[in-house]
């Protein structure tokens, strides 16, 4: 399966606009039908990967809410999402892609990194940004992300100087790129190899982190 239906998108779009069981199970054939072609999708996104990277596994995650500790009782997602994971402990980072009516797009990089890879990264960040500042300003990556993207702190972290010339980066406390698509992009016949594209493109990016968070401050290998 090389390419998202139109039929996907509807489905998703009633499901947002029927969010109960009632509804989903009297359309359940339907949405397992359109789980399948995403599912293919999804490995065909795969198989293309591996062409470029080591990846392990594709996970396609539940359309099912956990609402236990969620205000927002809706017991349905209204988007298929799915991970692929790069193999061994040296590759860090993922690939991500939602497929959503009017909000999909792909993803990539560093979510919520514990407290010793954040330190790891700032730090490396404090002692030299140019390799860094370089993948980000290549024309391949501006292309297809434009900038690097996450939440900040507010101040210089404690221990950092708030006038270091690297502190826009040292405050980023995630380390994420992004790439969204219109569902005309979504459907059309070239959108496999666009997430491909991008997919691609985004791989400098978490080879030098998979660097960064698997060596000391000396590069040294923390790993086997």
């Amino acid at each position: 399966m090389n390419t998202i239906s139109k039929s996907t998108l509807d489905f998703l779009k009633e499901l947002k606009q029927n969010n109960n069981r009632e509804w989903f199970n009297a359309n359940k054939s339907t949405f397992e039908a359109e789980q399948k072609k995403v599912k293919a999708f999804y490995n065909s996104v795969m198989e293309h990967l591996k062409a470029t990277d080591l990846i392990e596994s594709v996970k396609i995650f539940r359309i099912y809410r956990d609402v236990r500790f969620s205000k927002d009782k809706l017991p349905f997602k209204s988007h298929f999402g799915g991970q692929f994971t790069r193999a061994t402990n040296k590759l860090r980072g993922g690939y991500y892609l939602h497929i959503s009516p009017g909000e999909s797009f792909l993803a990539g990089g560093f979510w919520e990194p514990n407290k010793e890879d954040l330190a790891r990264i700032r730090k490396e960040f404090e002692m030299d940004a140019s390799e860094i500042s370089a993948i980000l300003n290549t024309p391949e990556f501006k292309k297809h992300f434009g900038k690097l993207k996450g939440e900040s702190v507010k101040s210089a972290p404690r221990g950092f100087d708030k006038n270091h010339p690297n502190i826009d980066l040292i405050r980023l406390k995630q380390f994420i790129v992004t790439r969204e698509f219109t569902d005309d992009e979504v459907l059309a016949p070239n959108f496999l190899n666009e997430v491909t594209a991008s997919f691609v493109a985004m791989r400098p990016f978490l080879d030098y982190m998979s660097d960064v968070l698997t060596t000391d401050l000396n590069g040294i290998s923390l790993v086997d």
